[in-house]
């Protein structure tokens, strides 16, 4: 390239400034004319009108023809592009043109998101927008395309076809199963590895079993705990693993343990609203539990939307004059939809609308969708990276319990879907008093006054740390916040044994009003947040008695070994 002579590289610089000037007009257009209406519902909407912040440009265009200037004259010299893990690998440095790609792929990244940031809107429009863009800038990667991926170009020569061989067969094996492998699922069954600890099913109906396990200890307290889990996952991601398992550490901590195990929904549950899950399940299993225990009030943990259930529940109880429930836990649990984080680019009146007409009368919200959904919110790291190393890279993902819960998908009943999604991200219903009528009641959570535990994950990007932090604003008993390192899974299963990852407490136990607040007073604690928990429950939990021998009690006999039947119907 150093027999070329500075003219030409004058002339041509020139003329790739032109081009930068026109891809930017090009650029500009092309978010001008983004419909953020109804996009996939069916439903016209009209754009809003878009504008970006003049200084914002000049500083984006300018670095932009910087730094993109300094590519085009460096010629073919690679460029370093290993600080980007997609790609760490060294095929991407042996080879200049690979490496060169993904330098002008991250140049090109880096400033279609600052021009997304740069657009002058509400900041709804302005988080869908950088979604929209964030979503586009992942799917471009070359990573993600054989004929740019220089690590597997490399591979598919050491192996003399091997690993393509085997990305076709893994690829027609995610096509009949119908989602992307994130583990090797075949290393998995309910019930034997995953989903073990000991128990038996002491009451069913239509929409879930109750299970009961077998006690640990000599004694028990003699209040209860029933743990309701999110009815859009299955049960067993409070009981993956021996040593990982929230309701085995329950259990050994002298707690009678019984859990909610939701039914997957098929068409004969397609009816079913808001309401049927309120009174025939969480109040249903509540009741249940009361009687087999022999006790008067029991204790109650609520999980991501099992939470906002058992919130609701307790509410409509409350309306009622009743208070079975003596404490609760809620864990990532979103009462007040204020702070929802990603997924409030999904929520609009005509996307709601839509899923109202759609199925507000019936049908079913498939598993797979919801798993997308979810998937797509981090793409690069529950997407893409699946996409590369299976089929480019013909590699079988390693074994993984908590990912084979999270391929492990469930239906909704359409009617409960509409109704959730209208009331909660919508129209956040459920922190206005006598708003909402569930159940008969019109409920108001202000009258939920009893002590809560709650926790929220640090980087949860479902339930936003502010998000769980809200709900010490809404209920107005006593409560406990904690907040734990990591997301949405990973803060709340992190076993005590392993010493992994942080929680953070107050030690002068004040609740202001913003999570930020709370954490600048906040003291870090390492290690598991499941001690300072257990802990607090059994303060809530009474006495010790004996152990019960049996399972079950008078009319609620035990019919199956847990895990039950119900958690093995797959979607």
């Amino acid at each position: 390239m150093s027999q070329i002579s500075p003219d030409y590289w004058n002339q041509a610089a020139k003329e790739f400034q032109q081009a930068v000037s026109q891809g930017w007009t090009k650029a500009l257009e092309s978010f001008k004319t983004v419909d953020m209406g109804a996009a996939g519902t069916g439903i016209s909407a009209k754009a809003p009108e878009i504008h970006f912040a003049p200084e914002k440009l000049q500083e984006l265009q300018r670095a932009y023809s910087k730094d993109a200037l300094g590519l085009f004259t460096e010629g073919f010299k690679s460029p370093n592009v290993s600080a980007d893990r997609r790609f760490a690998a060294p095929a991407w440095n042996e080879n200049p043109m690979a490496a060169y790609g993904a330098a002008v792929y991250m140049l090109n990244a880096r400033t279609l998101m600052g021009l997304a940031d740069a657009v002058e809107a509400d900041a709804k429009t302005r988080n869908r927008i950088r979604f929209a863009v964030e979503q586009w800038v992942a799917a471009a990667a070359p990573s993600n395309y054989l004929a740019f991926n220089a690590e597997a170009q490399k591979k598919a020569i050491e192996t003399k076809g091997e690993s393509i061989a085997r990305g076709v067969k893994n690829l027609v094996h995610d096509i009949q199963q119908g989602h992307v492998s994130m583990t090797d699922e075949s290393l998995f069954e309910v019930g034997k590895n995953v989903a073990t600890t000991e128990g038996a099913v002491v009451f069913e109906n239509e929409l879930f079993q109750l299970i009961e396990y077998k006690a640990l200890t000599a004694k028990v307290f003699e209040k209860p705990l029933l743990l309701v889990p999110p009815c859009i996952n299955k049960f067993y991601i409070l009981d993956l693993q021996p040593e990982n398992s929230l309701i085995r550490y329950a259990v050994a901590q002298g707690q009678r343990t019984f859990v909610v195990s939701w039914r997957n929904p098929d068409e004969s549950l397609a009816h079913k609203t808001w309401d049927d899950y309120i009174e025939d399940a969480v109040i249903k299993a509540i009741t249940v539990t009361q009687e087999i225990a022999g006790s008067e009030q029991i204790n109650a943990l609520g999980f991501c939307v099992g939470g906002t259930m058992l919130s609701t529940a307790l509410a409509v109880l409350a309306a009622r004059g009743e208070k079975p429930v003596a404490s609760a836990t809620l864990l990532t649990t979103l009462l007040d939809f204020t702070d929802t984080g990603v997924l409030d680019v999904f929520i609009g009146e005509s996307f709601v609308k839509f899923r109202e007409a759609e199925m507000g009368k019936g049908g079913l919200m498939k598993g797979g969708d919801l798993a997308s959904t979810f998937s797509f919110l981090r793409p690069n790291d529950l997407v893409w990276n699946y996409v590369v190393g299976n089929y480019l890279k013909g590699e079988t993902p390693p074994p993984f319990d908590l990912l084979y819960w999270n391929s492990d998908s469930t239906n909704l009943p359409g009617p409960y879907y509409a109704w959730y999604l209208r009331n909660t991200y919508l129209e956040n219903n459920l922190i206005k008093p006598n708003k909402v009528t569930v159940c008969g009641e019109k409920i108001d959570m202000k009258k939920v006054d009893i002590p809560f535990y709650i926790y929220g994950s640090r980087e949860d990007h479902i339930v936003p740390i502010g998000g769980s932090y809200a709900s010490t604003q809404v209920l107005p008993g006593k409560k406990r916040f904690v907040m734990g390192a990591s997301g949405h899974i990973a803060g709340v299963i992190n076993p005590p044994a392993k010493n992994k990852r942080s929680h953070w407490i107050r030690a002068d136990g004040k609740l202001p009003k913003t999570a930020e607040a709370w954490i600048e007073g906040a003291e870090e604690h390492v290690g598991s947040w499941w001690t300072d928990w257990s802990d607090w429950l059994k303060g809530q939990a009474g006495k010790q008695i004996a152990a019960p021998k049996s399972y079950g009690k008078g009319k609620y006999k035990a019919t199956m070994p847990a895990p039950g039947s119900y958690v093995k119907a797959r979607a």
